[in-house]
């Protein structure tokens, strides 16, 4: 052994090379094989001794021929745009279909793309065996709606109540002003080593009742069968599902590396057989709990301050990774459309399409044509950017006051963020019609807007700062 040779440390590449797959036993294997270093064993010897411990890797996968596994259509086009939008969403899951562990995958009427070619769009359902894509779920993981029934509640004042409770834009509350998280949670959170990790147990504090930033909202209207008051809340995980994402690709690219290197890094996996595979998906259980209770929270919130009565209150993701017999089934901007998907399902699911338009509550249809989803909202046809050059004079302001004359809408960044006006999504009609069309869902009811809370485009920090220097 050379002097070199003697001081040349065992790194996690020896291990892969030596057959250890990728796991939470690296760092103990790491640290034996390096005290074995240090007292000298030569690298035969070290690998000797770790070899009753090895883990197999799966085997190598290649890429799928195109067109080998066919997907399901469930859109129509309308216009022009609607055949630009549909063309592109074609591409993107065409080539997402080349991935190898998908055997199945279909597009709901609301699809539109959402990144490069070979992304999951927007209404996209991706069937995977053996296989978590924590890029198909994306970073909004287990984005969702909640709806509760407020009786007779007056609209404005359950409006008022609302917005002195909830909190939008980025980051979490300050101290002083945050709601309780449950301390069994947070505990559940330190025994699984993805959660288990200082920024998400910090952002599972600040995050909770909290709703973000874009196309999320919190939305006031009234049942057309019932005539009573509901609330829908539209939000996902916040900061500690968006590093719980960031924590899985880093992983999953680990294995894309070993298992397919041809395949695109946002569809990297993470196999559901091995130790991480597992990990993961218990915590992704655990978001989806951490979710449901930041939902809950602000509408309890908002019904102690505006000093009503609640009634029914139900919840479904459209941003999330379902288990169903033997597939994993990656949904993203799609709504679970059978009757079990979840131990809390209630057979009702919530479609909002835009502010202007009523929430849907449906009955998922559970159709093969939709691998057994429905669709999660309106979509868009064209960029938020294309919308507002498609404005030309017109200002938010007035787009605004045309397009949702004699509702009440706010948004939380303060002025008018246009990209998330009725125009700037599909239209409503289409979208409904085509859920019928393709006996996607049943419709139970329409919630008729009062009006909402956006959250809107909220500048990025450094842009307010400039701002103001000038």
């Amino acid at each position: 052994m050379t002097e070199t040779d003697k001081k040349d440390p065992i790194t996690g590449d020896h291990l892969i090379e030596w057959g250890h797959a990728p796991g939470p036993k690296f760092k103990a294997l790491l640290v034996r094989a390096n005290e074995a270093r240090d007292q000298g064993y030569g690298m035969i010897k070290i690998r000797q001794m770790l070899e009753g411990e090895i883990v197999p890797l799966p085997p190598k996968l290649d890429l799928r021929a195109t067109g080998e596994v066919p997907f399901e259509v469930n859109i129509e086009a309308q216009d022009e745009d609607e055949l630009k939008n549909v063309e592109d969403v074609r591409q993107t899951m065409t080539a997402l279909m080349r991935t190898p562990t998908i055997e199945a995958g279909a597009i709901m009427p609301d699809a539109c793309p959402a990144g490069p070619v070979g992304t999951i769009p927007v209404g996209g359902v991706a069937a995977a065996r053996n296989a978590i894509h924590p890029g198909m779920h994306s970073a909004d993981i287990c984005c969702s709606v909640m709806m509760t029934d407020l009786g007779d509640a007056d609209p404005k004042a359950v409006l008022d109540a609302a917005q002195s409770v909830t909190h939008f834009g980025p980051g979490g509350r300050p101290q002083g002003k945050r709601f309780t998280t449950s301390l069994k949670l947070l505990d559940a959170f330190r025994e699984n080593r993805f959660l288990n990790n200082p920024k998400i147990l910090r952002m599972g504090q600040e995050h909770m009742g909290t709703q973000g930033d874009g196309n999320h909202f919190l939305f006031v209207g009234r049942s057309r069968k019932t005539g009573r008051t509901a609330i829908v809340t539209h939000h996902g995980s916040r900061g500690p599902g968006a590093v719980l994402y960031k924590l899985g690709m880093d992983v999953a690219q680990k294995y894309r590396r070993e298992l397919s290197p041809d395949t695109l890094k946002q569809n990297a996996w993470i196999p559901a057989d091995t130790e991480d595979g597992r990990e993961y998906w218990d915590a992704l259980q655990l978001i989806r709990k951490w979710t449901k209770a930041n939902h809950n929270a602000i509408h309890q919130a908002t019904v102690e301050a505006a000093r009503v009565n609640s009634d029914d209150r139900f919840w479904n993701e459209h941003n999330f990774v379902f288990k169903r017999g033997d597939l994993f089934y990656h949904g993203k901007g799609a709504t679970p459309a059978w009757g079990d998907y979840a131990a809390d399902a209630t057979g009702l699911t919530l479609i909002p399409l835009n502010m202007s338009e009523p929430v849907l509550v449906v009955r998922g249809q559970d159709t093969d044509h939709g691998l057994g989803f429905s669709p999660h909202g309106a979509g868009r046809n064209f960029s938020r950017s294309e919308h507002k050059r498609r404005m030309g004079s017109m200002t938010a302001d007035q787009m605004l006051k045309a397009e949702t004359q004699g509702l009440d809408i706010r948004f939380h960044a303060g002025g008018v963020d246009a990209s998330e006006l009725p125009s700037s999504y599909k239209k409503a009609d289409a979208v409904v019609r085509q859920i019928k069309d393709y006996g996607l869902a049943e419709i139970e009811d329409y919630i008729d807007p009062y009006g909402c809370i956006m959250a809107g485009d909220v500048p990025p920090f450094w842009k307010n700062r400039k701002r103001g220097r000038r």
